[in-house]
């Protein structure tokens, strides 16, 4: 795929950072639409005003991609009024950390992380993913996991382990789409380091390991997307640690994450964006 041109494309989380970094990309690339996702209605709305006006149509719709409902109903209205998806990303995400697992709020931490960085990717792609099996058109799927979804990090359990499950799931469904011969369509995993934006707030660089600046992500990210490819890590030094599994022992692997990279206290100071409990923001 060269472009997104003349495609409709679905941007989960799009309000704000990342997400209206992908829109503003597919939009200068004259997507034939643009959908945007996101419960934050008033960020939602502002952006749909900036973006719009162009030769590519923009639809915001307010959805809480964890009500499997409100996924169903905002997807009926995207074929309604725009037909079928061809491009999807992902990319609405949370993070909780800087305590222990056992220290958190089930409920606010741990749950609210899971349903809405491993359920909800999920419940979006399978409203799209069927159309994208009949298109005749070339289709993507862009699912935003995270490093932290490859490596074991402290003070950010339910977070890594949401991310972990994506990465499983994501890269399942690509080996699926292949088997079943869709190779017209392509899922792209990426794997990031912690991102300069609001949501890694306080959290810190490690040796190999700087902060990524978002637009570089989205750069790279889209650029993934477009020649299909299965995985990306962001820096590329994440892969060492996918290296270390398969001949470091568990202990000596410990000792080089925690006392010489401190990679293990990379989330001590993170404060990331507040929570709100009327709303929940995933971005």
């Amino acid at each position: 795929m060269k472009s997104v041109k003349g495609k409709n494309v679905l941007v989960t989380g799009a309000a704000m950072g990342m997400g209206r970094m992908f829109t503003e990309r597919a939009i200068k690339e004259q997507a034939a639409a643009v959908i945007l996702w996101d419960v934050n209605e008033t960020a939602l709305n502002q952006t749909r005003d900036e973006l719009s006006g162009g030769s590519t149509k923009v639809l915001a719709q307010v959805v809480d991609v964890r009500d499997l409902e409100a996924v169903h109903a905002a997807a009926d209205q995207v074929r309604n009024e725009i037909g079928d998806v061809h491009v999807l990303l992902n990319n609405a995400g949370v993070v909780r950390g800087n305590s222990y697992f056992w220290e958190n709020d089930i409920e606010r931490d741990a749950k609210f992380t899971v349903e809405v960085n491993t359920l909800a990717p999920m419940y979006v792609a399978r409203e799209f993913l069927p159309a994208m099996v009949t298109s005749s058109q070339d289709c993507r799927v862009v699912n935003l996991a995270s490093a932290a979804g490859l490596t074991s990090n402290p003070r950010m359990a339910a977070y890594a382990g949401s991310k972990w499950a994506v990465v499983g799931w994501s890269d399942s469904v690509r080996i699926e789409l292949e088997q079943a011969g869709h190779k017209h369509v392509k899922v792209t995993t990426v794997c990031p380091y912690y991102i300069k934006t609001g949501m890694f707030d306080g959290a810190k660089s490690a040796p190999l390991l700087p902060l990524l600046e978002p637009k570089d992500v989205v750069n790279d990210t889209w650029k993934a997307m477009l020649s299909g490819d299965a995985m990306l890590m962001l820096p590329r030094t994440v892969m060492l640690s996918e290296m270390m599994k398969g001949f470091v022992p568990t202990g000596i692997r410990d000792f080089i994450a925690g006392n010489v990279l401190g990679i293990y206290h990379t989330m001590d100071e993170f404060k990331g964006r507040p929570v709100q409990d009327k709303d929940k923001n995933p971005v």
